[in-house]
């Protein structure tokens, strides 16, 4: 076996197949699979892969790693450029393929670091880094990490497929309310560590840390500082299940709005109706007579209509949530519905590149139908937002994308919020993993906030998330439904609400520096 190991370590491109097989065998640790013991067991085969590597051989191993897991890990986006871009088959594999490649640089900066401040001076030409603690179970997971926050905020950002998400059905959920999505990718960065080292017959770091992560988790919920309060709130989501192909088509938009109303009379006794991102896909003074109606029909039965609109404030156009009806009180004044001039509605702040705004806009925008999707002018709203108030109840929005910002969505709540609110509109990925990656990535903000958490979507996956991170209830996609329930309320604040990345970050930084100092020190 250990003859094996080493001439497979000898052959350079073997190492890189592997390291790409690796990579691609972590989108299995997500949804729809959720096998998420196979993420640490491919970081620990790349760690293993690695050892006796220069920094550069480094450099190329965890690239061909990174390349393998987001290539297949986020091949939904090629369905969005191929079947709503207008990209030609081949064109929108190669774009697909190029930002696969572009977010491998995080793991191979990870894997390159790991082994140039893994190695003693004297010993970079053969690594001596296999087999130390030090090495597996703080360097590694500190720099895995930091690439991971970097990849989430480098050119706006895209922090999907965190290993912390793959936990969204796994064990370690419950300490998200400490440490985090990010806190948990570190643990697993550990596990990977511990599993490395046994291959170097150091044994106790594997199930020490498994007796620490155990109490850990058993311990999490009972002081988190998250308890019911016996209260409920009433709601019903509405899925469409509007073709993205009609979404924007004007001869669709009455027979849209009325779709909604229709599938939401039913329900209108509920506290809380909601409506998935853009529902209402015009400015507010193309349907002001449809807004107008819905308020009255909203205070009408004491319940409140929260929908996604495209809110226009001259010059500019926002990706935005407003409330209907019923806002503060039961029995609401009547009155006609303007929404520019009310301050309960949120407008989107993190935009998509290329589907929301377009980078370079003059140069980009005629060179292909990709950068002319409908409603790519968005501006942003403002970072901080107040919470939308609807039948008394306070809601702290996102909008699609942006759920995968947990500092975004933690400085918009307060101690008063009762509610996490996304809604989205999935069709553009039609049946790929997206939409179920976009889910576990909303459950993880409800875990780590400590909130219920509602998601309104078109298509799916429209659902209800409880304060720990579980699905309680949910439609089934790419089906027109309700989806009604009682929603347990929830009082206090989690470490994490409270306290968010900074002390995982200001730790991981300071045990960076202490690496650095080891290894300048004369040995």
């Amino acid at each position: 076996m250990i003859s094996l190991g080493c001439r497979i370590r000898q052959h350079t491109w073997l190492k890189t197949v592997l390291a790409f097989i690796a990579g691609a065998v972590t989108s299995l640790s997500f949804a729809p699979y959720d096998v998420w013991p196979l993420y640490p067991l491919a970081l620990a085969a790349l760690l293993w892969l690695t050892e006796q590597s220069r920094p550069k051989q480094a450099f190329g191993l965890w690239l061909s790693f990174g390349f393998g897991s987001f290539v297949f890990g986020i091949s939904w986006v090629h369905v969005s450029i191929y079947h709503f871009g207008g990209m030609p088959l081949a064109v929108s594999m190669l774009l697909m393929a190029l930002l696969a490649l572009y977010l491998a640089l995080y793991p191979a900066l990870a894997g390159m670091c790991w082994c140039r401040f893994g190695l003693r001076k004297k010993k970079r030409a053969t690594s001596a880094s296999g087999n130390s603690y030090w090495n597996n179970l703080v360097l590694f997971p500190v720099l895995w990490v930091l690439t991971e926050w970097l990849r989430g905020w480098v050119l706006t950002g895209f922090p999907w497929l965190w290993a912390g998400y793959s936990q969204a059905s796994g064990p370690l959920l419950p300490l998200a309310s400490y440490i985090g999505t990010l806190g948990i990718s570190l643990l697993l960065a550990m596990l990977a560590g511990s599993l490395h080292l046994l291959l170097h017959q150091r044994w106790l770091p594997m199930p020490l840390l498994t007796l620490l992560l155990a109490l850990s988790i058993w311990q999490a919920p009972l002081h988190n500082g998250i308890a019911r309060t016996g209260a409920s709130v009433s709601v019903a989501l509405v899925q469409g299940n509007i073709p993205q192909s009609m979404k924007w088509q004007p001869e669709a938009l009455w027979p849209t709005l009325l779709k909604y109303m229709e599938l939401s009379r039913p329900y209108l006794d509920k506290d809380l109706v909601i409506w998935p991102e853009a529902a209402i896909p015009a400015p507010e003074h193309m349907v002001a007579e449809f807004l107008d109606n819905a308020d009255k029909v909203a205070n009408l039965h004491d319940t409140a209509i929260v929908t996604g609109i495209i809110s226009l404030t001259q010059p500019n156009f926002y990706n935005a949530v407003v409330v209907l009806g019923n806002a503060r009180q039961h029995a609401q004044p009547h009155g006609d519905y303007q929404v520019a001039a009310t301050a309960n509605q949120y407008r989107k702040h993190h935009l998509l590149p290329i589907g929301e705004f377009v980078p370079l806009e003059s140069l980009l925008r005629p060179l292909a139908p990709l950068f002319n999707l409908p409603m790519s002018s968005f501006s942003r709203g403002n970072y901080i937002q107040p919470n939308l108030q609807a039948t008394g109840h306070q809601l702290a929005p996102a909008i699609c994308y942006e759920i995968a910002f947990p500092e975004q969505l933690r400085h918009n709540i307060t101690p008063d919020t009762q509610l996490l609110l996304t809604i989205s509109n999935d069709a553009w990925f039609g049946s790929s993993n997206g939409p179920l990656q976009h889910m576990e990535i909303a459950q993880m903000r409800a875990a780590e906030l400590g909130r219920p958490l509602l998601r309104g979507t078109n298509n799916g996956v429209t659902a209800i998330v409880d304060e720990k991170g579980h699905i309680s209830a949910k439609l089934p996609q790419f089906t027109e439904g309700v989806l009604s329930a009682d929603v347990p309320l929830v009082q206090g604040q989690t470490p994490f609400s409270r306290w968010g990345e900074k002390p995982l970050l200001f730790g991981c930084l300071l045990l960076l520096l202490i690496s650095l100092l080891k290894q300048r020190q004369p040995h």
